[in-house]
């Protein structure tokens, strides 16, 4: 069969050629044109070049076995597909000081579920700070975070509505006074004192503290600014508005909490719903303070899901004596939801390879097996094994 190629093909092939010969021929000139020592190393080179390439070449196909000689022992491992190891050593004793192997049994320990969650104020013990009057935010004497104290001063709010009942309690107040040095009018004065005791009540619900009255009653003189105070000793956790603010009577300017009196909030996930009660007893871990362990009870259960986090909300009281705990502090809780039987170890004789877990037995006094087993933490210091040993098991 004869094969008829394209002439244009053909053309360029003769002429690529030629321009391989003419660029070939150049180097070369240019190569005798160097001097000898030069020519020496450009030999040396390509050399070297040629001898690490065929190297390269017979590492990539050439497998190689290394072999490690060592002495003849007794001692014996067996490596199994599974991950569990067989260990033979005759002649060794282990130091008794440092390991210690114990028959293994079933005990009683708490069926648990982890719920993420984190620490927030609680609300019950809360305070929000609400304009009784209309007005203007005249002064703010507190910021967000600042500690306060029962009467600390917190807003001074300018209204005209307050001035007027402070001026119909002086006049009451001076009616009464008035009455009470005439000894022939006192069916008047029995009708005064109750027309005092509803202005004075009047500024008792403005937000007038008792001791704001008394110095009213002295000075005789009113005042169109009504100081606010602090209901409560704790700190300011929000603030809703800046000076010269003017508000509506209702209107909410700042929330005040006490920092001892915290919550626990956590999401339960959907499918553990069934397994939650109130008072079930939970165990508080934060990720500031790991070795401290806080015990609680569940005093709240939220009666729907969240859409979003598709988790079921539960609280928790949470005593604050120390002042080291903070809100919005990440914290996991472990909640008790039953019991179960199961084999306990130390953490230390775990044995973690990633997402496995491993424990070491004995199976005579010189052979020893790690197996594969299940389980879970408990208590921060010890492992409660639910599969892979059997009782009396070293």
């Amino acid at each position: 069969m004869k094969h008829h190629f394209n002439p244009k093909v053909i053309q360029l092939l003769e002429e690529f050629i030629r321009n391989l010969q003419d660029r070939l021929q150049r180097i070369a000139d240019a190569y005798w044109q160097l001097s000898p020592e030069k020519r020496y190393r450009i030999r040396l080179a390509s050399f070297a070049f040629g001898i690490l390439v065929l190297g390269f070449v017979a590492g990539r196909l050439t497998t190689v076995h290394r072999v490690i000689k060592t002495e003849q022992q007794d001692k014996e491992i067996v490596v199994e597909k599974s991950g569990m190891i067989s260990l033979s050593m005759p002649g060794i004793a282990l130091n008794p000081q440092i390991y210690q192997f114990e028959k293994a049994s079933f005990q009683n320990v708490p069926q648990e579920i982890k719920v993420p969650g984190r620490l927030v104020f609680n609300a019950e013990k809360g305070k929000i700070l609400s304009a009784r009057v209309p007005g203007r935010v005249e002064r703010i004497f507190t910021f967000e975070g600042a500690a306060i104290d029962i009467g600390s001063p917190i807003i001074e709010l300018y209204s005209p509505e307050f001035n007027s009942a402070q001026q119909e309690f002086l006049l009451t107040y001076q009616t009464v006074k008035i009455l009470k040095e005439s000894n022939s009018l006192t069916n008047l004065l029995a009708d005064a004192r109750i027309t005092q005791e509803a202005a004075f009540n009047r500024l008792r619900n403005l937000g007038y503290a008792d001791s704001d009255i008394k110095a009213l009653e002295k000075s005789g003189k009113s005042s169109p600014n009504l100081l606010m105070r602090s209901p409560l000793k704790g700190v300011v956790v929000r603030r809703n508005v800046e000076p010269g603010a003017v508000v509506n009577g209702g209107d909410p300017l700042m929330f005040l909490a006490d920092p001892k009196a915290l919550w626990f909030s956590g999401n339960v996930f959907e499918q553990d719903a069934r397994r939650i009660e109130l008072g079930q007893r939970i165990r508080i871990y934060l990720e500031a303070y790991p070795d401290r362990e806080i015990v609680a009870k569940v005093n709240y259960v939220s009666p729907t899901v969240d859409a979003q986090s598709r988790g079921i909300l539960i609280r928790a009281d949470i005593e604050n004596t120390d002042g080291n705990l903070r809100p919005d502090m990440y914290a996991n809780g472990k909640l008790q939801i039953g019991s179960m039987q199961a084999i306990v170890v130390p953490q230390t004789a775990i044995v973690r390879d990633k997402e496995t877990i491993y424990a070491f037995i004995r199976t005579s006094p010189e052979n020893y097996r790690r197996i594969m087993v299940k389980g879970f933490d408990f208590d921060g210091k010890r492992f409660a094994i639910t599969e892979g040993v059997e009782p009396n098991t070293e």
